[in-house]
């Protein structure tokens, strides 16, 4: 009797288990077919800047393991920042494909659709299509030089990041314009809310890719926020800049998502 009555209790406690590791970070996704080409020259120095607005991408810490992503994926910046693993599919094309080979990239850019060409014939990131145009270094670790485009096997995984996440506050009195970068976990960003020292919890809108605005006067106040991810975990960023902070200024946190 004690072992049947306790076999409810365990399953509910397995039940608890799995949903606690289900909510204690992001998990990888199901495998996708999609496409990839490559841009930014051998050092990749043509990938800096990007329509994410993470700036120099060597400084930043995201390097050269970076990608455009096609106008579907980029998804009007919602997806700046999630990571990538991408495979050539060597089944589909054994003369391009580095059979047994994957890399892992982070989202950094739009690879901006070209409707004067068919969507197979040079229009690669045209919608529908599901297309990674990544930096020539990281794309050359999966495919060979002159095939030019390659069939691809992706997952989105789990952003691994050194240190917290980062906010650099640009813009003028009256308009706060926050980069929010170094994202681990679901690495992308949902809703972002600001509280200076003298107000309360204020929502902040998307201007473009990982940049985040308010229309508060907030100068001379220390700022917290409180950032929600794509995943749904919302973590609170306490004081992250003083009372005395500048627009220019990055300023990194210990805190970081899972």
């Amino acid at each position: 009797m004690e072992v049947s009555g306790s076999f409810p209790r365990v399953l509910a406690l397995f039940a608890t288990c799995l949903v606690w590791k289900q909510a204690a970070g992001f998990t990888a996704s199901g495998p996708i077919k999609a496409f990839a080409t490559f841009y930014g020259e051998s050092d990749a120095s043509g990938t800096m800047g990007g329509a994410c607005g993470y700036g120099n991408l060597y400084s930043t810490g995201y390097g050269t393991s970076t990608a455009a992503l096609s106008t579907v994926l980029f998804n009007d910046g919602a997806s700046c920042g999630q990571c990538y693993r991408i495979t050539c599919d060597y089944q589909a094309d054994p003369r391009f494909c580095i059979r047994g080979t994957s890399v892992t990239i982070t989202a950094t850019n739009l690879c901006p659709p070209n409707y004067a060409l068919p969507n197979d014939a040079g229009g690669w990131c045209n919608p529908p299509r599901q297309h990674f145009d990544m930096s020539e270094p990281a794309w050359l670790k999966i495919g060979i030089y002159r095939g030019g485009i390659v069939p691809v096997i992706y997952q989105r995984v789990p952003c691994v990041k050194q240190g917290g996440v980062r906010f650099t506050i640009n813009g003028r009195d009256y308009f706060e314009l926050v980069l929010i970068s170094n994202v681990g976990g679901c690495g992308s960003v949902q809703s972002v809310s600001v509280k200076g020292s003298r107000t309360g919890w204020m929502a902040m809108s998307r201007n473009w890719g990982a940049n985040w605005q308010s229309n508060a006067y907030l100068n001379g106040q220390s700022l917290s926020f409180q950032v929600t991810a794509s995943d749904g975990q919302t973590k609170t960023f306490l004081d992250v800049a003083p009372a005395n902070w500048g627009f220019g200024q990055t300023f990194a946190t210990s805190q970081q998502f899972s």
